[in-house]
């Protein structure tokens, strides 16, 4: 059984899989604590939040209403309503569950699976799932970054505001290398003009790829 916030298909907005039509599974529970997170409505796991699937479905903004849902259940929802065939899973803080059994069965019914994670909590999930690793350094809740998810990423996308956040990066991947051929993207906080320079030119100087969250200048979820 899985925590679940909303559930709901779109475009990918971000990253490697910008443009791709996708399913989102947001899942409840959060204990990382960034300042500037547009989901906050998922950090916390509240008793008298819990409610039906039902409800959860039928959300129509952001609220802290989450449901308990099978995975099986899950997968076949999917198949009953949506036409997308990338899976995207994230939060909250997906990677705090075992992402094994629904992983398993979204690619046995078809689906590619993408996790978005902080990098706190080692990935569980299948051998082809595609990770993302969003590094969040020096966060409120002090998790540190685990060595575990940065190895098994297929992409590192950072949030930047300022050079600093270039630098923890850097030495993040002294710390914990990945593996060749990862993708190194940078993304701008909040399309705040300085932080997307600074991303344009540290992505020049250094090869490395800009993500850019074109499903907020599309309004879009």
């Amino acid at each position: 059984m899985l925590q679940v916030n909303e559930i709901f298909e779109t475009i990918q907005g971000e990253g490697f899989f910008t443009g791709v039509p996708s399913i989102f599974i947001r899942l409840q529970g959060c204990p990382v604590g960034c300042a500037w997170c547009d989901t906050k409505q998922t950090w916390e796991v509240q008793p008298d939040k819990q409610t039906d699937f039902g409800t959860i479905i039928a959300k129509s903004g952001d609220s802290e209403l989450w449901c308990q849902q099978s995975e099986a259940s899950l997968v076949a929802y999917c198949l009953e309503n949506y036409t997308a065939k990338h899976v995207v899973i994230t939060g909250g803080e997906p990677c705090q569950y075992d992402l094994v059994p629904l992983t398993t069965l979204l690619e046995e019914k078809g689906y590619r699976c993408q996790i978005e994670t902080s990098g706190t909590f080692d990935i569980q999930a299948t051998p082809s799932t595609w990770v993302t690793v969003s590094p969040k350094i020096g966060m409120k809740g002090k998790l540190p970054i685990k060595a575990q998810p940065m190895t098994r990423a297929n992409e590192v996308k950072h949030p930047v505001a300022k050079q600093s956040d270039i630098d923890d990066l850097e030495q993040l991947l002294v710390n914990h290398p990945v593996t060749d051929g990862v993708e190194i993207l940078l993304q701008p906080i909040s399309q705040k003009p300085r932080a997307t320079q600074l991303c344009i030119d540290t992505c020049i100087q250094k090869n490395w790829r800009l993500s850019i969250q074109t499903h907020k200048y599309l309004q879009i979820a």
